[in-house]
């Protein structure tokens, strides 16, 4: 489209607290790019709705995901985002300097890949990025709120499982990796985010299997049926010695 920003930008907010404004600043602070910027609010009740409100001039959109899921409200947004790309981040989790969505551009005239994922850093250490070889049956294979969607291919391989509470994004990428979108690497670190463990509950890891026997065998889902068990068990107890300290 001409004229179209290079990237539409859709934070999802539930309670960000103090991390808002830092992700919030970090997008406006862009230099030589104006993303289109969106939010979504998931019923937040620490005053980051009225934090939302008060930069309305500023959103292309705000919208509330109300009764619907939050894959529901996605699919919305993206009908209405005008960008090339789409971002997808926690309202949590800030980008990285002020040149990294420049940077990343750059990285995208060099490709024709339908999906372009740089790397997220995580307050406990974690680096989570996309790997050259994906194993798209063992957990969603992309690194949170570093990936770049052409947003092309939602209307060719339709959007997000409205169905989904949780796992919406997984099932996303299998679908798009299935119909054999190209997946590219780029060596940048895009985000900073919140811990990785607080994310993954008993609900997260059923629906993690239930995405993964829709398109596997249950011979090929068996092990990684496992492993998302006692990855799921081990956030419960980090998160349990989180809280006795």
């Amino acid at each position: 489209m001409p004229g179209s920003p290079p990237f539409s930008i859709i934070l999802v907010c539930h309670n960000a607290g103090s991390r808002l404004l830092p992700a919030l600043e970090s997008i406006g602070s862009q230099a030589g790019l104006d993303p289109e910027l969106m939010a979504i609010d998931r019923g937040s009740s620490d005053g980051s709705l009225r934090t939302l409100e008060a930069r309305r001039p500023r959103l292309s959109r705000l919208q509330m995901s109300g009764d619907g899921t939050v894959y529901q409200a996605l699919n919305d947004a993206i009908s209405a985002a005008t960008g090339d790309w789409i971002l997808i981040s926690g309202a949590g989790d800030r980008l990285v300097g002020d040149a990294v969505l420049r940077e990343t551009a750059n990285w995208m005239k060099r490709t024709e890949a339908g999906v372009v994922a740089g790397e997220s850093a995580f307050d406990d250490g974690l680096i989570q990025k996309l790997h050259s070889r994906v194993n798209a049956a063992a957990k969603d294979f992309t690194p949170r709120s570093a990936t770049f969607y052409r947003r092309a291919l939602f209307a060719e391989n339709g959007g997000f499982d409205p169905r989904l509470s949780t796992m919406g994004g997984y099932e996303f990428n299998i679908r798009l990796w299935k119909s054999r979108v190209r997946f590219k690497p780029i060596p940048l670190r895009i985000a900073a985010c919140a811990a990785l463990h607080a994310k993954f509950d008993w609900r997260a890891c059923r629906e993690e299997i239930r995405v993964r026997h829709r398109y596997f065998s249950a011979g090929r889902c068996l092990w990684w049926d496992v492993a998302s068990l006692l990855r799921c068990a081990t956030a419960r107890a980090v998160r349990k010695q989180t809280r006795r300290q």
